[in-house]
């Protein structure tokens, strides 16, 4: 793909006008026009500036630059890297401290990174080909032979995922993200993805051998990061949302009850053996 095609398709996925565009990078709509037309050829610095207004991900930028005839700007190291031995240990860290609830690492289509001790909370009874290293979260939480049978609000949590990967597949243009949201569509009634999910959070509520549980979650990304890898890395944790899940959460972590079949006899690698 050439800049100026480039440059159009960002900034239409984003629902800005030549003029929007112009005004956040700090230039002139007829600037931005000459760039569409292939009239005018940007500078680096311009094409920096233009990815950062149309808030592209960094391996966007790169794209960017790259179609514009530049070097990539951000790194992209594989998560063994020796130079990223000190967020592989901040991450594990933050894993250990969330027990004793469940908390994942994941990148940036689902793929599972890393777990802590009470992600087998979560997967009790799941297919092993599901869940353990390099597992996909939506798919274990949506599949029929993972944790879909045990969600009692199925509906409304698989239209959250739904939702979740369909915006991010428009935004970043990611063909594998839209391919996935395709597939996992299929596992789903069509009227579990009709209206809008309701209330302040949309709960987890997921049947255990210990009794049932109420998760609410949050995403935490590394907002700083300047290597693809790391800004593309998400860790999301599960919160109780009700003193029974908290206790029963808690039991787990104890070894309270036996490990059972499936995805709970294994979890991915810790990031730092990686």
């Amino acid at each position: 793909m050439d800049f100026p095609q480039a440059l159009r398709e960002r900034r239409a996925r984003r629902h800005l006008s030549q003029l929007d565009l112009a005004l956040r990078a700090g230039t002139t709509q007829r600037h931005v026009s000459f760039m569409e037309s292939g009239r005018s050829a940007p500078g680096r610095r311009m094409v920096l500036r233009l990815a950062e207004s149309l808030e592209l991900s960094l391996r966007e930028s790169n794209d960017l630059l790259l179609a514009a005839g530049y070097a990539a700007e951000f790194e992209e190291s594989p998560l063994d890297a020796a130079s990223l031995v000190p967020v592989r240990e901040a991450l594990e860290h933050v894993l250990a401290g969330h027990l004793p609830y469940p908390a994942v690492v994941v990148d940036r289509h689902g793929t599972l990174v890393a777990a802590n001790a009470a992600f087998p909370v979560l997967t009790e009874g799941a297919a092993p080909e599901l869940c353990g290293p390099s597992a996909n979260v939506y798919r274990l939480a949506l599949h029929p032979r993972g944790m879909a049978p045990r969600i009692a609000n199925f509906a409304e949590w698989s239209r959250h995922i739904l939702l979740r990967l369909e915006r991010r597949a428009e935004r970043g243009a990611d063909g594998r993200l839209a391919a996935l949201r395709e597939e996992l569509g299929g596992y789903v009634p069509a009227a579990a993805t009709e209206g809008e999910p309701t209330g302040f959070a949309v709960p987890l509520r997921l049947e255990s051998s210990r009794g049932p549980l109420r998760l609410i979650t949050t995403v935490t990304t590394l907002a700083t990061a300047v290597d693809v890898t790391l800004a593309e890395l998400m860790l999301e944790a599960f919160l109780p949302a009700d003193g029974g899940t908290a206790q029963r959460l808690r039991e787990f972590a104890e070894g309270a009850v036996a490990a059972a079949d499936g995805c709970s006899q294994s979890r991915p690698a810790a990031l730092s053996a990686r």
